[in-house]
């Protein structure tokens, strides 16, 4: 197997995004010769080895005229001939969409297909066009990569026979931080402004955290995802007069100098894959209260009480009573922060790369066996 490529919608900023720029970079200068196909052609988020070559297989100036259904023939039929063409040795998809293009296009092709969810199936892969794809699509895959147990055990046991559970690569820049010599009095979330994080909650939770420990603030970073979260943010934090005490502090590309002094890294998700944000404060060794949120991402990397607090999600109560916790018990605190830290051993670029090549290269090499 030498041959790889893989296909997302696009390498704008995103989790799927990063994991897929790490591997690829990985995985060229260990000498396989890697494609990426995108359906967008805007601009990578992040950088990717120029010998790496990314090609377009979404729509034409002629097929974005075409009818919705024709242009998602369009779409299959555009990846097809890319398959055809470049005839990778195996062909990864990353996303709902992507998969089942990908398992689409790819039929009569003898071209093996292996899939990454990267969401939590119970809510994203359960319309009735869900079911219908997981059942006749799904099973064409010769292999299968989840973030988590919860995930996995969406899907048929057929599926679920063919899987990996495979955790995204830490970015470098979170590992080897220094612990600070002390503490900053601030309460720490990172993550892009958007419904699902919950930030509303986080901050209801910190007022009741303020009421006991007025010298504290919480700073929430992250862009705005532009479904009204932030407006919705701010709205709370007039609410509250919290101004002084509760801020948004944007997107960032230093987090790791910006967290790593926190006193608490506290994460309020209602749902997520597999949360890098929460790996990234991990490997920083942050105490960190982080809400069990199906699919059982912070349950993957989270042993209550040993590395990190769990608590039920959309409940601020518990919230609060967490980062209270680790406010008052610094021993508490700094111990979980340390066992954390060693996220970074079984997480690392490379420790995360190998798993997936030597994945890929035992599907690879049991389909030789069975042509």
């Amino acid at each position: 197997m030498k041959r790889i490529a893989f296909h997302l919608n696009n390498l704008e900023q995103g989790g799927a995004e990063r994991v897929v720029t790490t591997l690829s970079n990985y995985l060229v200068n260990d000498g396989y010769e890697v494609m990426i196909a995108t359906e967008s052609t805007a601009e990578n988020e992040f950088a990717i080895d120029e010998k790496i070559r990314r090609i377009h297989v979404g729509l034409n100036g002629k097929q974005e005229k075409h009818s919705r259904p024709r242009r998602a023939l369009d779409r299959v039929w555009n990846l097809r001939a890319f398959l055809k063409k470049e005839k990778p040795d195996v062909m990864i998809a990353f996303a709902k969409k992507a998969i089942y293009r990908t398992l689409t296009a790819g039929i009569f092709t003898g071209i093996p297909v292996i899939t990454s969810v990267r969401t939590d199936p119970y809510l994203h892969y359960a319309g009735k066009l869900d079911r219908l794809f997981i059942t006749f699509l799904f099973p064409r895959a010769k292999g299968n990569v989840f973030q988590t147990e919860g995930a996995k055990s969406f899907f048929p046991e057929k599926v679920q026979r063919r899987s990996r559970i495979i955790l995204n690569p830490i970015n470098e820049k979170y590992m080897g931080v220094p612990k600070p010599r002390e503490r900053r009095k601030a309460v720490v979330q990172s993550g892009r402004l958007v419904d699902f994080k919950n930030q509303l909650m986080l901050i209801e939770a910190f007022m009741a955290v303020h009421e006991k420990h007025d010298d504290y603030v919480l700073e929430i970073y992250g862009g705005d995802s532009g479904d009204g979260t932030r407006q919705l943010l701010e709205k709370s934090i007039a609410e509250h007069r919290a101004e002084g005490c509760v801020r948004l502090m944007g997107a960032s590309d230093s987090l790791e100098t910006q967290l790593a002094d926190a006193a608490v890294f506290a994460f309020s998700s209602d749902w997520e894959g597999l949360p890098n944000a929460l790996m990234e404060a991990m490997a920083l060794g942050l105490p960190v209260v982080a809400t069990d949120c199906p699919c059982g991402g912070p349950g993957t990397l989270i042993r209550n009480e040993v590395n990190g607090l769990l608590v039920p999600i959309k409940d601020a109560a518990a919230m609060a009573a967490g980062i209270n916790r680790l406010i008052e018990d610094r021993e508490l605190a700094e111990r979980l922060g340390e066992n954390a830290r060693r996220i970074a051993e079984t997480a690392n670029t490379t420790a995360v790369c190998r798993q997936w090549k030597e994945y890929m290269e035992e599907l690879c090499i049991k389909g030789e066996k069975n042509l």
